[in-house]
């Protein structure tokens, strides 16, 4: 893929959960994030939605600074107060992501624009995003074995900001990507080309890695955000498949793991033919 910074190779890894953009609650269609209205951050953000999850994971985040707080003499107060602490500096961590979500939208929201306007098409038929759910990226830290720890989980978990991007043709794919990397703001982290590199299974995107920066009123912060960025084809077959392994638990019998590789393989085949077709087309309007 053309790229005007570094990339690294394509890496082949198994299934994840994680890397679905549209898995976790708080998505956004289209750059507009539900429950959040002129400008409010929904509650789960916010630190109004006290959820058993959110304890879980704050307690999995305190867990290296408690020990002392858990013995027998401890303040019964202390560790209370420690944990609404940590509640709010991980609100102030999810919610700079959320701007991140809100740096890359409004990119990709003005070349969509821009080719509508300007061009017979757009490369671009649909955006969505998300942000980690509060459980998803608990699992995520216990899992890598990353260090429970805001700044360790800040560098270490890249993908807790996430947004996809979906085209017609597989040219269009690595154009976006192109574009985007050429903004002198967008610095690109990894690259893994699951559309030239398919996983074994017949997944197939472009799962890119980029640092964007958030201007806050005190400081600059820059934010990590995935990019999966495929065609309309490559991103039916992904739902279907999504959806099968957290039906079955990740367990999927064998003979619909076979109807998905064919799948896969009818999929790869339709974006090749709609891509010829494109290109006769265009030789056609050609003077």
């Amino acid at each position: 893929m053309s790229a005007d910074r570094n990339t690294h190779p394509p890496a082949v890894v198994r299934p994840d959960v994680d890397e679905d953009p549209t898995a976790a609650p708080h998505a956004r269609v289209d750059g507009h994030p539900p429950g959040r209205v002129d400008g409010h951050v929904p509650a789960a953000l916010d630190g109004r939605a006290d959820t058993g999850a959110q304890t879980r994971v704050l307690a999995e985040l305190v867990h290296v600074r408690t020990g002392r707080l858990l013995r027998p003499d401890a303040d019964p107060d202390e560790l209370p107060r420690r944990i609404r602490a940590l509640q709010r500096e991980l609100t102030r961590f999810l919610m700079t992501y959320q701007f991140g979500i809100d740096e890359v939208l409004t990119k990709v929201n003005i070349l969509r624009e821009e080719f509508e306007q300007t061009h017979d098409h757009s490369p671009i038929e649909h955006v969505r995003s998300r942000l980690k759910s509060m459980d998803s990226l608990v699992q995520k830290v216990l899992r890598t074995g990353c260090e429970p720890t805001l700044p360790a989980i800040r560098e270490r978990i890249r993908d807790v900001a996430g947004v996809r991007i979906t085209t017609s043709f597989v040219s269009d794919a690595y154009w976006v990507v192109r574009m985007l990397s050429r903004q002198p703001d967008v610095d690109v982290v990894e690259v893994k080309d699951y559309i030239a590199h398919p996983k074994p299974n017949g997944y197939r995107s472009l799962h890119v890695i980029v640092r964007v920066p958030v201007f806050l009123s005190d400081r600059t912060e820059h934010v990590y955000v995935e990019l999966q960025v495929r065609t309309i084809a490559m991103d039916f077959w992904a739902s279907i498949e999504h959806q099968l392994y957290y039906k079955y638990d990740r367990e999927v019998p064998p003979h619909l793991l076979g109807e998905l590789e064919d799948a896969a393989r009818v999929a790869a085949d339709l974006d090749q033919r709609m891509g010829r077709l494109r290109d006769e087309l265009r030789d056609l309007a050609r003077p």
